[in-house]
Protein backbone atom coordinates (compact mmCIF):
# COMPACT_ATOMS: atom_id res chain seq x y z
CA UNK A 1 0.00 0.00 0.00
CA UNK A 2 1.31 3.66 -0.85
CA UNK A 3 2.00 5.50 2.03
CA UNK A 4 -0.20 8.84 1.86
CA UNK A 5 1.53 11.10 4.16
CA UNK A 6 4.98 11.00 5.42
CA UNK A 7 5.47 10.00 9.38
CA UNK A 8 3.49 10.61 12.58
CA UNK A 9 6.08 13.70 13.03
CA UNK A 10 4.63 15.43 9.99
CA UNK A 11 1.05 15.80 10.49
CA UNK A 12 2.01 17.40 14.32
CA UNK A 13 4.41 19.66 12.72
CA UNK A 14 1.07 20.83 10.60
CA UNK A 15 -1.12 20.75 13.33
CA UNK A 16 1.42 22.82 15.56
CA UNK A 17 2.25 25.32 12.39
CA UNK A 18 -1.82 25.99 11.88
CA UNK A 19 -2.36 26.47 15.63
CA UNK A 20 0.60 29.03 15.63
CA UNK A 21 -1.12 30.73 13.28
CA UNK A 22 -4.33 30.94 14.82
CA UNK A 23 -3.06 32.26 17.68
CA UNK A 24 -1.74 34.92 16.49
CA UNK A 25 -4.46 36.37 13.72
CA UNK A 26 -8.02 37.51 14.48
CA UNK A 27 -11.12 35.69 13.68
CA UNK A 28 -13.86 34.29 11.06
CA UNK A 29 -17.12 34.40 9.02
CA UNK A 30 -19.11 37.55 8.40
CA UNK A 31 -19.86 38.69 12.06
CA UNK A 32 -20.96 42.14 10.44
CA UNK A 33 -24.10 40.14 10.17
CA UNK A 34 -24.18 39.42 13.61
CA UNK A 35 -23.70 42.98 14.62
CA UNK A 36 -26.48 43.83 12.26
CA UNK A 37 -29.12 41.46 13.39
CA UNK A 38 -28.04 41.14 17.36
CA UNK A 39 -27.92 36.79 16.73
CA UNK A 40 -25.26 34.83 16.52
CA UNK A 41 -23.45 33.65 13.66
CA UNK A 42 -25.11 29.82 14.65
CA UNK A 43 -28.69 31.33 13.72
CA UNK A 44 -27.71 31.68 10.21
CA UNK A 45 -24.42 29.19 9.66
CA UNK A 46 -24.39 25.52 9.95
CA UNK A 47 -21.86 25.23 12.60
CA UNK A 48 -21.63 28.12 13.77
CA UNK A 49 -19.55 29.99 10.94
CA UNK A 50 -20.52 30.11 7.02
CA UNK A 51 -20.86 29.91 4.61
CA UNK A 52 -23.50 26.79 4.36
CA UNK A 53 -26.69 28.59 5.34
CA UNK A 54 -29.13 27.30 7.79
CA UNK A 55 -33.77 27.94 6.45
CA UNK A 56 -33.23 31.60 8.46
CA UNK A 57 -29.85 32.16 7.49
CA UNK A 58 -31.26 31.29 3.43
CA UNK A 59 -34.48 33.63 4.54
CA UNK A 60 -31.73 36.66 5.70
CA UNK A 61 -30.03 36.72 2.29
CA UNK A 62 -33.36 36.58 -0.13
CA UNK A 63 -34.47 39.41 2.59
CA UNK A 64 -31.70 41.59 0.85
CA UNK A 65 -29.52 41.31 4.21
CA UNK A 66 -31.55 43.51 5.64
CA UNK A 67 -32.84 42.23 9.04
CA UNK A 68 -32.07 42.88 12.56
CA UNK A 69 -31.96 45.52 15.57
CA UNK A 70 -30.69 48.04 12.67
CA UNK A 71 -33.14 47.74 10.26
CA UNK A 72 -34.59 51.13 10.58
CA UNK A 73 -31.30 53.31 10.51
CA UNK A 74 -28.25 53.11 7.78
CA UNK A 75 -26.09 50.42 8.31
CA UNK A 76 -22.68 49.92 6.80
CA UNK A 77 -20.60 47.59 8.84
CA UNK A 78 -17.09 46.33 8.15
CA UNK A 79 -16.13 42.62 8.67
CA UNK A 80 -12.95 41.04 7.82
CA UNK A 81 -11.23 37.57 7.39
CA UNK A 82 -7.91 35.38 7.43
CA UNK A 83 -7.28 31.79 6.21
CA UNK A 84 -3.67 30.18 7.28
CA UNK A 85 -2.90 26.58 5.36
CA UNK A 86 -0.66 23.89 5.65
CA UNK A 87 -0.35 21.77 2.75
CA UNK A 88 0.93 18.50 2.20
CA UNK A 89 0.69 16.28 -0.95
CA UNK A 90 1.00 12.61 -1.00
CA UNK A 91 4.16 13.12 -3.35
CA UNK A 92 6.10 16.35 -4.16
CA UNK A 93 5.01 18.85 -7.01
CA UNK A 94 7.38 19.32 -9.59
CA UNK A 95 9.22 22.42 -9.88
CA UNK A 96 7.32 23.58 -6.67
CA UNK A 97 3.43 23.90 -5.62
CA UNK A 98 3.45 27.15 -6.76
CA UNK A 99 6.25 29.95 -7.81
CA UNK A 100 8.63 30.33 -4.99
CA UNK A 101 7.45 27.55 -2.74
CA UNK A 102 8.70 24.02 -2.31
CA UNK A 103 7.58 20.93 -3.78
CA UNK A 104 6.16 20.04 -0.77
CA UNK A 105 4.85 21.01 2.95
CA UNK A 106 4.34 24.37 2.64
CA UNK A 107 2.62 26.21 5.50
CA UNK A 108 1.23 30.04 4.36
CA UNK A 109 -0.80 32.74 5.15
CA UNK A 110 -3.13 32.12 2.11
CA UNK A 111 -5.79 34.88 1.98
CA UNK A 112 -7.06 37.44 3.82
CA UNK A 113 -10.66 39.82 3.02
CA UNK A 114 -12.26 42.61 3.62
CA UNK A 115 -16.17 43.14 3.31
CA UNK A 116 -18.30 45.34 3.14
CA UNK A 117 -21.44 43.98 4.23
CA UNK A 118 -24.90 44.39 5.28
CA UNK A 119 -27.98 46.68 5.38
CA UNK A 120 -27.14 49.94 3.41
CA UNK A 121 -30.87 51.05 2.65
CA UNK A 122 -34.04 50.14 3.62
CA UNK A 123 -34.93 46.77 1.48
CA UNK A 124 -30.88 47.55 0.08
CA UNK A 125 -28.43 45.19 1.41
CA UNK A 126 -25.47 43.36 0.57
CA UNK A 127 -21.61 42.78 0.44
CA UNK A 128 -18.45 43.48 -0.94
CA UNK A 129 -15.40 41.65 -0.81
CA UNK A 130 -11.47 42.00 -1.61
CA UNK A 131 -9.03 39.53 -1.18
CA UNK A 132 -5.55 39.76 -1.00
CA UNK A 133 -3.74 36.32 -2.27
CA UNK A 134 -0.92 35.16 0.24
CA UNK A 135 -0.20 32.60 -3.22
CA UNK A 136 0.06 35.52 -5.99
CA UNK A 137 1.13 38.38 -2.92
CA UNK A 138 -1.84 40.50 -4.98
CA UNK A 139 -4.91 41.87 -4.16
CA UNK A 140 -8.32 41.51 -6.68
CA UNK A 141 -12.18 41.92 -6.08
CA UNK A 142 -13.41 38.80 -4.90
CA UNK A 143 -17.53 38.09 -4.76
CA UNK A 144 -20.15 41.02 -4.99
CA UNK A 145 -23.47 40.49 -4.16
CA UNK A 146 -25.81 43.81 -3.89
CA UNK A 147 -29.42 43.27 -3.66
CA UNK A 148 -32.94 44.95 -3.62
CA UNK A 149 -35.63 42.95 -2.00
CA UNK A 150 -39.48 43.82 -0.73
CA UNK A 151 -41.73 41.42 0.60
CA UNK A 152 -45.58 41.40 -0.08
CA UNK A 153 -48.63 39.86 1.24
CA UNK A 154 -49.97 37.73 -1.55
CA UNK A 155 -52.67 35.79 -1.53
CA UNK A 156 -52.67 34.89 1.77
CA UNK A 157 -49.19 34.62 1.46
CA UNK A 158 -45.42 36.29 1.64
CA UNK A 159 -44.15 36.93 -1.37
CA UNK A 160 -40.91 38.54 -1.59
CA UNK A 161 -39.24 39.90 -4.74
CA UNK A 162 -36.32 40.91 -5.40
CA UNK A 163 -33.19 41.64 -7.43
CA UNK A 164 -28.89 41.22 -7.43
CA UNK A 165 -26.41 42.98 -8.75
CA UNK A 166 -23.31 39.91 -8.53
CA UNK A 167 -19.90 38.87 -10.33
CA UNK A 168 -20.40 35.46 -10.08
CA UNK A 169 -23.56 32.80 -11.41
CA UNK A 170 -24.47 31.31 -8.25
CA UNK A 171 -22.89 33.87 -6.11
CA UNK A 172 -26.31 35.11 -5.67
CA UNK A 173 -27.83 31.76 -4.78
CA UNK A 174 -29.25 31.41 -1.20
CA UNK A 175 -29.09 27.85 -0.97
CA UNK A 176 -25.80 25.54 0.17
CA UNK A 177 -25.62 23.67 -3.32
CA UNK A 178 -24.08 25.41 -6.01
CA UNK A 179 -21.04 25.67 -7.16
CA UNK A 180 -20.00 29.56 -4.91
CA UNK A 181 -20.90 27.74 -1.67
CA UNK A 182 -20.40 23.96 -1.93
CA UNK A 183 -18.40 21.69 -0.20
CA UNK A 184 -15.33 22.20 1.00
CA UNK A 185 -15.68 26.07 2.01
CA UNK A 186 -11.85 26.19 2.29
CA UNK A 187 -9.25 24.48 -0.21
CA UNK A 188 -5.55 24.81 -0.24
CA UNK A 189 -4.46 26.91 -3.35
CA UNK A 190 -1.16 25.01 -3.12
CA UNK A 191 -2.54 21.90 -5.15
CA UNK A 192 -2.46 20.65 -8.61
CA UNK A 193 -5.69 21.97 -10.56
CA UNK A 194 -7.57 19.61 -12.75
CA UNK A 195 -9.59 19.74 -15.87
CA UNK A 196 -12.48 20.19 -17.63
CA UNK A 197 -15.10 22.10 -14.95
CA UNK A 198 -18.06 23.30 -16.36
CA UNK A 199 -18.60 26.98 -17.04
CA UNK A 200 -21.07 27.14 -14.20
CA UNK A 201 -18.38 25.66 -11.65
CA UNK A 202 -16.39 29.55 -11.93
CA UNK A 203 -15.76 29.98 -15.48
CA UNK A 204 -17.58 33.41 -15.07
CA UNK A 205 -16.45 34.37 -11.28
CA UNK A 206 -14.87 37.69 -11.04
CA UNK A 207 -15.19 38.19 -14.91
CA UNK A 208 -18.52 39.11 -15.70
CA UNK A 209 -21.47 41.26 -14.16
CA UNK A 210 -25.32 40.00 -13.71
CA UNK A 211 -28.51 40.91 -12.97
CA UNK A 212 -30.95 38.81 -12.15
CA UNK A 213 -34.58 38.82 -10.50
CA UNK A 214 -36.03 36.51 -8.31
CA UNK A 215 -39.58 35.75 -6.29
CA UNK A 216 -39.85 33.75 -3.11
CA UNK A 217 -43.29 32.75 -3.02
CA UNK A 218 -44.75 31.34 0.39
CA UNK A 219 -41.68 29.77 1.57
CA UNK A 220 -41.87 27.44 -0.88
CA UNK A 221 -40.60 28.16 -3.68
CA UNK A 222 -37.80 30.58 -5.31
CA UNK A 223 -37.91 31.41 -8.65
CA UNK A 224 -34.91 33.11 -10.38
CA UNK A 225 -33.81 34.77 -13.82
CA UNK A 226 -30.97 36.90 -15.40
CA UNK A 227 -28.03 37.37 -17.56
CA UNK A 228 -24.45 37.94 -17.45
CA UNK A 229 -22.24 40.27 -20.08
CA UNK A 230 -18.38 40.40 -19.72
CA UNK A 231 -16.65 43.05 -18.44
CA UNK A 232 -13.83 45.64 -19.82
CA UNK A 233 -10.35 44.86 -19.36
CA UNK A 234 -9.36 48.19 -17.87
CA UNK A 235 -12.32 47.69 -15.44
CA UNK A 236 -11.01 44.20 -14.68
CA UNK A 237 -7.19 45.42 -14.63
CA UNK A 238 -8.06 48.46 -11.98
CA UNK A 239 -9.71 45.53 -9.91
CA UNK A 240 -6.63 43.24 -9.93
CA UNK A 241 -7.74 40.64 -12.51
CA UNK A 242 -5.13 40.34 -15.05
CA UNK A 243 -6.35 41.58 -19.02
CA UNK A 244 -5.57 38.34 -20.29
CA UNK A 245 -8.11 36.15 -18.03
CA UNK A 246 -10.83 38.33 -19.41
CA UNK A 247 -13.70 36.18 -21.29
CA UNK A 248 -15.11 37.58 -23.94
CA UNK A 249 -19.22 36.81 -23.67
CA UNK A 250 -21.07 37.23 -27.03
CA UNK A 251 -23.95 38.88 -25.74
CA UNK A 252 -25.86 38.51 -22.90
CA UNK A 253 -25.61 35.06 -20.82
CA UNK A 254 -29.01 34.22 -19.62
CA UNK A 255 -29.06 32.38 -15.86
CA UNK A 256 -32.33 30.81 -14.86
CA UNK A 257 -32.81 28.97 -11.33
CA UNK A 258 -36.09 27.43 -9.89
CA UNK A 259 -36.39 26.08 -6.46
CA UNK A 260 -38.60 24.57 -4.17
CA UNK A 261 -37.89 23.59 -0.80
CA UNK A 262 -39.78 24.17 2.34
CA UNK A 263 -39.09 23.72 6.36
CA UNK A 264 -41.08 21.42 8.42
CA UNK A 265 -40.83 21.80 11.86
CA UNK A 266 -37.37 20.08 12.27
CA UNK A 267 -36.74 19.40 9.06
CA UNK A 268 -35.85 21.33 5.73
CA UNK A 269 -36.25 19.63 2.35
CA UNK A 270 -35.42 21.06 -1.24
CA UNK A 271 -35.03 20.09 -4.70
CA UNK A 272 -33.85 22.49 -7.44
CA UNK A 273 -33.01 23.07 -11.43
CA UNK A 274 -30.64 25.76 -12.51
CA UNK A 275 -29.02 26.64 -15.97
CA UNK A 276 -26.72 28.92 -18.07
CA UNK A 277 -26.66 29.46 -21.59
CA UNK A 278 -23.42 31.26 -22.48
CA UNK A 279 -21.32 31.96 -25.86
CA UNK A 280 -17.93 33.24 -26.01
CA UNK A 281 -15.45 34.52 -28.43
CA UNK A 282 -11.85 32.87 -27.72
CA UNK A 283 -10.70 35.59 -30.06
CA UNK A 284 -12.95 38.47 -30.71
CA UNK A 285 -11.34 39.32 -34.19
CA UNK A 286 -12.24 36.25 -35.38
CA UNK A 287 -15.71 36.19 -35.13
CA UNK A 288 -16.31 32.30 -34.50
CA UNK A 289 -17.38 31.90 -30.82
CA UNK A 290 -17.80 28.66 -28.81
CA UNK A 291 -20.84 27.81 -27.24
CA UNK A 292 -21.71 26.21 -23.56
CA UNK A 293 -25.09 24.99 -22.34
CA UNK A 294 -25.05 23.96 -18.53
CA UNK A 295 -28.59 22.38 -16.90
CA UNK A 296 -28.31 21.23 -13.01
CA UNK A 297 -29.85 19.40 -10.57
CA UNK A 298 -29.47 20.02 -7.04
CA UNK A 299 -30.91 18.73 -3.66
CA UNK A 300 -30.93 19.33 -0.39
CA UNK A 301 -31.71 17.49 3.21
CA UNK A 302 -31.51 18.89 7.13
CA UNK A 303 -32.51 17.83 10.23
CA UNK A 304 -32.20 20.84 12.29
CA UNK A 305 -33.71 19.29 16.00
CA UNK A 306 -33.26 22.69 17.83
CA UNK A 307 -30.50 24.08 16.37
CA UNK A 308 -27.97 22.60 18.34
CA UNK A 309 -27.46 19.71 16.27
CA UNK A 310 -27.34 19.49 12.78
CA UNK A 311 -27.49 17.25 9.91
CA UNK A 312 -27.19 17.97 6.30
CA UNK A 313 -27.23 16.70 2.99
CA UNK A 314 -26.15 18.63 -0.25
CA UNK A 315 -25.93 17.60 -3.73
CA UNK A 316 -25.68 18.69 -7.39
CA UNK A 317 -25.15 17.62 -10.84
CA UNK A 318 -24.21 19.41 -13.82
CA UNK A 319 -24.35 18.42 -17.60
CA UNK A 320 -22.67 20.93 -20.24
CA UNK A 321 -22.86 20.77 -23.79
CA UNK A 322 -20.44 22.40 -25.50
CA UNK A 323 -20.40 23.93 -29.02
CA UNK A 324 -16.63 24.51 -29.46
CA UNK A 325 -16.00 26.06 -33.15
CA UNK A 326 -14.15 28.47 -32.50
CA UNK A 327 -11.39 26.35 -30.56
CA UNK A 328 -11.60 23.99 -33.01
CA UNK A 329 -10.73 26.62 -35.83
CA UNK A 330 -7.82 27.87 -33.50
CA UNK A 331 -6.51 24.33 -32.90
CA UNK A 332 -7.08 24.38 -29.37
CA UNK A 333 -9.41 21.14 -29.80
CA UNK A 334 -10.19 18.29 -31.67
CA UNK A 335 -13.99 18.01 -31.85
CA UNK A 336 -16.77 20.69 -32.55
CA UNK A 337 -19.48 19.03 -30.37
CA UNK A 338 -18.62 17.48 -26.86
CA UNK A 339 -19.80 17.10 -23.20
CA UNK A 340 -18.57 17.95 -19.37
CA UNK A 341 -20.29 16.58 -16.14
CA UNK A 342 -19.64 17.59 -12.97
CA UNK A 343 -20.97 16.45 -9.47
CA UNK A 344 -20.77 17.72 -6.19
CA UNK A 345 -21.85 15.82 -2.57
CA UNK A 346 -21.02 16.40 0.80
CA UNK A 347 -22.85 15.34 4.42
CA UNK A 348 -22.06 16.93 7.42
CA UNK A 349 -23.14 16.72 11.27
CA UNK A 350 -22.27 19.38 13.55
CA UNK A 351 -22.61 18.95 17.51
CA UNK A 352 -23.48 21.38 18.97
CA UNK A 353 -22.49 24.20 16.08
CA UNK A 354 -19.11 23.44 17.24
CA UNK A 355 -17.48 19.78 16.40
CA UNK A 356 -18.29 19.03 13.09
CA UNK A 357 -17.29 16.06 10.50
CA UNK A 358 -17.94 16.24 6.65
CA UNK A 359 -17.46 13.46 3.76
CA UNK A 360 -17.91 14.80 0.45
CA UNK A 361 -17.63 13.53 -2.92
CA UNK A 362 -16.97 15.04 -6.17
CA UNK A 363 -16.06 14.65 -9.48
CA UNK A 364 -15.93 15.56 -13.50
CA UNK A 365 -16.18 13.62 -16.65
CA UNK A 366 -16.40 14.31 -20.36
CA UNK A 367 -15.16 13.45 -23.77
CA UNK A 368 -12.33 12.14 -25.33
CA UNK A 369 -9.94 15.20 -26.74
CA UNK A 370 -5.94 15.47 -26.90
CA UNK A 371 -5.64 18.65 -27.90
CA UNK A 372 -8.04 20.13 -25.69
CA UNK A 373 -6.58 18.37 -22.77
CA UNK A 374 -2.62 17.57 -23.95
CA UNK A 375 -0.56 16.40 -20.96
CA UNK A 376 1.94 19.06 -21.43
CA UNK A 377 2.13 19.54 -17.60
CA UNK A 378 1.44 18.26 -13.93
CA UNK A 379 -2.16 19.31 -14.98
CA UNK A 380 -2.43 17.86 -18.24
CA UNK A 381 -3.97 14.27 -19.46
CA UNK A 382 -2.13 11.34 -20.81
CA UNK A 383 -5.50 9.79 -21.82
CA UNK A 384 -7.02 12.82 -23.73
CA UNK A 385 -9.84 12.79 -20.82
CA UNK A 386 -10.70 15.38 -18.14
CA UNK A 387 -12.36 11.96 -15.70
CA UNK A 388 -11.43 13.02 -12.00
CA UNK A 389 -13.19 11.69 -8.55
CA UNK A 390 -12.41 11.72 -5.45
CA UNK A 391 -13.54 12.14 -1.82
CA UNK A 392 -12.70 14.67 0.70
CA UNK A 393 -12.82 14.17 4.69
CA UNK A 394 -12.73 16.71 6.89
CA UNK A 395 -13.07 17.60 10.86
CA UNK A 396 -13.22 21.05 12.34
CA UNK A 397 -13.27 22.79 15.67
CA UNK A 398 -15.31 26.04 15.79
CA UNK A 399 -15.27 27.20 19.39
CA UNK A 400 -16.92 30.81 18.72
CA UNK A 401 -19.82 31.72 16.83
CA UNK A 402 -22.38 31.14 19.56
CA UNK A 403 -24.41 33.66 21.77
CA UNK A 404 -22.64 33.31 24.28
CA UNK A 405 -19.45 33.22 22.77
CA UNK A 406 -15.94 34.70 24.12
CA UNK A 407 -15.89 38.34 21.89
CA UNK A 408 -19.40 37.55 20.03
CA UNK A 409 -20.34 39.29 18.07
CA UNK A 410 -16.66 40.24 16.97
CA UNK A 411 -15.11 37.31 16.33
CA UNK A 412 -15.02 33.94 14.82
CA UNK A 413 -12.78 30.99 14.47
CA UNK A 414 -12.42 27.70 12.88
CA UNK A 415 -9.98 25.01 12.93
CA UNK A 416 -9.90 22.03 11.00
CA UNK A 417 -8.25 19.75 9.12
CA UNK A 418 -9.09 18.51 5.89
CA UNK A 419 -8.18 15.33 3.58
CA UNK A 420 -8.62 14.98 0.10
CA UNK A 421 -8.28 11.35 -2.12
CA UNK A 422 -8.14 10.86 -5.85
CA UNK A 423 -9.20 7.61 -7.49
CA UNK A 424 -8.62 9.26 -11.00
CA UNK A 425 -7.00 12.42 -11.84
CA UNK A 426 -7.09 14.37 -15.54
CA UNK A 427 -8.81 10.72 -17.01
CA UNK A 428 -6.86 8.06 -15.34
CA UNK A 429 -5.76 7.00 -12.26
CA UNK A 430 -2.16 5.63 -12.53
CA UNK A 431 0.36 7.72 -15.00
CA UNK A 432 -2.42 10.34 -15.61
CA UNK A 433 0.24 13.12 -17.23
CA UNK A 434 2.65 10.74 -19.17
CA UNK A 435 5.47 11.57 -16.94
CA UNK A 436 4.49 8.28 -14.09
CA UNK A 437 2.24 10.56 -12.24
CA UNK A 438 -0.61 8.70 -10.81
CA UNK A 439 -4.00 9.79 -9.19
CA UNK A 440 -2.87 9.29 -5.70
CA UNK A 441 -0.07 11.00 -5.61
CA UNK A 442 -2.20 14.39 -5.39
CA UNK A 443 -3.78 13.23 -2.33
CA UNK A 444 -3.85 16.15 0.18
CA UNK A 445 -3.53 16.65 3.64
CA UNK A 446 -4.49 20.32 4.85
CA UNK A 447 -4.88 22.49 8.22
CA UNK A 448 -6.42 25.03 8.10
CA UNK A 449 -7.41 28.60 11.00
CA UNK A 450 -10.27 30.53 8.98
CA UNK A 451 -10.70 33.63 10.98
CA UNK A 452 -12.21 36.70 11.04
CA UNK A 453 -13.43 40.07 13.01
Amino acid sequence: MQQIFQPQRTLGRLLMLVLLSAASSTASALPSFARQTGEDCAACHVGGIGPQLTPHGTKFKIGGYTDGDNAEKFWVPMSGQAITTSTHTSKDQPGGAAPGYKANDNTIFQEGSVFLAGRFAPHVGGFVQGTYSGVDHAWSWDNVDLRAALPLQLGGGETTFGVSLNNSPSTQDPFNTLPSWSFPYVSSDLTPGYLGEPLLAGGLGQLSTGLTGYAYINEWVYAEAGAYRDLPGDFLSSVGVPREDRVNLDGAAPYWRLHVGHEFKHQYASLGLFGLDASIQPDPGAGAKDQYRDIGIDGTYQFIGTHRNIFSVNARYIREKQDLNATVAEGGAERNNATLTEYNFSASYYYLNTYGFTVGAFGTGGDTDQTLYAAADIEGSRTGKPDTQGTIWQIDYTPWGKEASWMAPWANLRLALQYTAYSQFNGASSDYDGAGRDASDNNTLMAFAWLAF
